[in-house]
């Protein structure tokens, strides 16, 4: 998963195996790369669920699901997907699912929801009836976000199924098909059954695996990349907008995109999937957000995502994240997320590899092939060292506290974020310890040897099927001393399992750069200045963030602003007596530079005006990193290409 989260703003596939989905025959049994749960259901396997979506009216946040499945006479329990693939915790939304009816022969069957599994829903079958037939209503748009639009929308198959409690997702088979809006188009990693009938697509049978694991994307305006191809394997982007001025995509844009298979086989060494779909939509009514799968990725952005520069400096990373996630995390994953079903809990403990790892990869692959400048890593590195530098929580809260936790903290939105440290630590100090874990390779092998070389080994072989090979704390420990002997055991113990007052700090310096702040604007943080709808970053010396209208969206402990007595959530409503706005913010704090008199404000809080008075003369604070004189650009080396 690719989180947006930052302290200056506002707050999958399970143990694949076998052949994928585009081969898979009428009576293949997949075999595992990890020990099989369950023995292969023949009988879904002969006689398989058959699901039918009907996304006609898509459009109006609405898919109706007609879902035939197996069954034995006598009680049974059909269940909803609650643990998620990629999402990382029991987020199936079984709050979309209404209007469920269960019929056998045409008469009903009654059902009823577990008293303490609200995802189970328990029948009792009559004599002489081996099949069901489930048909329920899919909301597709809740208060969490939007799926669907008028023009767009996205579709993840374990929201529009039911299946037999206590099967391996592995073994129990599933035929699909699907009926779109006339004059929609879609994308998936699914393979086709012949040609569409009546804007009714049926698919190849595949296991619930794999089907959950390959989402759809649909809409009104389309445009599609083919990235890269060799025989029958390729990489494509699909991309399905709100509009269709927005994919009128520069060609500068398209040739950094194109560029990513080649890196992503550079930094790798290896394939694991068949045919690779990037879905993303663009569009301002769905969340920002990306979602890992092995052959796919369920990417979501804004409308201008592939036409305004800022967004790339804001989330360039999105597709090279998700994309480097069928390696790290699909391919490769930590053996307790590998579960036999949607309904066994995860252990998410390893999250600082599957996506702390995975965000220096994605962040990497972003510069390397082009879609941010090489030579803009520093400033970005610098955002990120900074932030996770002043954060009072890291004082008492270790990172493998954050991923074990990572569950719930991915659903959390508290205020002071830096005081609770929240699921995206691990993203941005995961990319701190990569770096760090980088760094030392090259150094001590005197620059033979890099993360890449530990990415070949760890990846190999170099050409699979979609299968998965779990690992655990050991396993990647070990793999590291093969490549380089170090003490890593002692590392990963020191910056992940023990508290950790500061991120990796010898990192900086032993890539030749050192951590600076001064007046002069960062470009990351410019981008993000400008999503704040007029407000601005003044964290590293008021100490707080501001949108336009005022609003106090974060608020660092004992910086000048929480001394001077301001909480999260007050409006600022007056700076020395003029009304609120950033360019009278800025005015201030060079005057204050100047003169020493302490900044006014005047703040609104639950219905109150109070006047608080910062004593803060430093300027404005910026973090930047600079170079050191005589060292050699380490950080220059790692971002530049590596593809031929």
């Amino acid at each position: 998963m690719k989180i947006f989260r930052c302290s200056a703003l506002p707050a999958l596939i399970f143990a694949m195996a076998g052949l994928a989905a585009a081969q898979y025959r009428g009576t293949y049994i997949p075999k595992y790369a990890y020990p099989i749960h369950a023995a292969p259901s023949l009988a879904t396997l002969a006689h398989p669920a058959v699901l039918h979506l009907d996304a006609s009216q898509v459009w109006r946040g609405l898919i109706y699901v007609h879902e035939t499945i197996p069954v034995q006479p006598g009680p049974f329990t059909l269940v909803y997907p609650k643990w998620v693939p990629g999402e990382h915790g029991p987020t199936g939304p079984i709050d979309e699912l209404a209007m469920l009816r269960i019929t056998a022969g045409g008469r009903p069957i009654m059902w009823h929801r577990g008293l303490a599994d609200m995802y189970a829903f328990h029948i009792r079958v009559p004599a002489g009836v081996h099949a069901i037939t489930a048909r329920f209503t899919l909301i597709m748009n809740d208060a969490s976000g939007a799926m669907a639009t008028r023009t767009v929308a996205i579709l993840n198959w374990n929201r529009a199924v039911l299946y037999q409690a206590g099967v391996d997702s592995h073994t129990w088979f599933v035929q699909p098909s699907i009926t779109l809006p006339r004059g929609w188009r879609f994308g998936t990693a699914l393979t086709r059954r012949g040609p569409p009938r009546n804007a009714t697509t049926q698919f190849r049978r595949l296991t619930l695996a794999m089907l959950v694991d390959s989402p759809l994307d649909m809409g009104r305006y389309v445009k599609k990349w083919t990235l890269w191809r060799q025989g029958s394997a390729c990489v494509k982007l699909d991309m399905f907008a709100g509009n269709p001025k927005d994919l009128v995509i520069s060609p500068k844009v398209k040739a950094a995109y194109f560029h990513i298979p080649a890196e992503a086989f550079a930094l790798y060494g290896s394939r694991h999937f068949a045919c690779y779909h990037a879905l993303l939509t663009l569009s301002n009514q769905i969340g920002f957000q990306g979602i890992e799968h092995h052959q796919s990725s369920d990417d979501r952005a804004p409308a201008d995502f592939m036409t305004n520069p800022a967004m790339a400096l804001i989330g360039g990373d999105l597709i090279t994240h998700e994309f480097s996630h069928s390696w790290n995390g699909k391919y490769r994953r930590p053996a307790d997320l590998a579960t036999p079903n949607f309904q066994v809990p995860m252990r998410t403990d390893l999250l600082w590899v599957y996506e702390g790892m995975n965000q220096y990869l994605g962040d990497l692959l972003s510069f390397r092939s082009g879609i941010r400048k090489p030579a803009d890593y520093p400033q970005y590195l610098a955002t990120l060292y900074a932030q996770l530098a002043t954060e009072p929580g890291r004082k008492t809260t270790p990172v493998v506290a954050l991923t074990t936790a990572a569950p719930y903290l991915y659903q959390a939105r508290n205020d002071y974020a830096s005081i609770s440290r929240t699921a995206g630590d691990f993203y941005t100090e995961g990319e701190l310890v990569w770096l760090d874990v980088d760094s030392i390779i090259r150094r001590l092998s005197h620059g033979k040897k890099s993360l890449d070389t530990f990415l070949h080994l760890y990846s190999a072989p170099a050409v699979t099927n979609p299968i998965t090979k779990t690992y655990t704390r050991a396993d990647i420990e070990r793999l590291l001393n093969q490549v380089q002997p170090y003490p890593w055991h002692a590392f990963f113990q020191k910056h992940i399992y023990d508290i950790a007052p500061l991120p990796p700090t010898r990192e900086l310096a032993r890539t030749g750069w050192k951590l600076v702040y001064n007046s002069k604007p960062n470009p990351f943080l410019q981008a993000r200045t400008a999503m704040m709808h007029g407000g601005g970053i003044y964290w590293y010396d008021l100490g707080f963030n501001v949108l336009g209208n005022g609003k106090v969206i974060a608020l660092l402990k004992n910086s000048p602003a929480w001394k001077a007595g301001m909480a999260q959530g007050d409006r600022i409503a007056s700076v020395n007596g003029r009304a609120f706005s950033t360019s009278e913010l800025n005015y201030a704090i060079r005057q204050a530079q100047q003169n020493k008199a302490p900044i006014q404000l005047q703040i609104v809080g639950s219905g109150w005006y109070h006047s608080l008075s910062i004593a803060y003369h430093g300027g404005v604070r910026l973090p930047h990193l600079a170079r050191i004189p005589g060292t050699p650009n380490l950080l220059a080396r790692i971002m530049a290409p590596h593809a031929k």
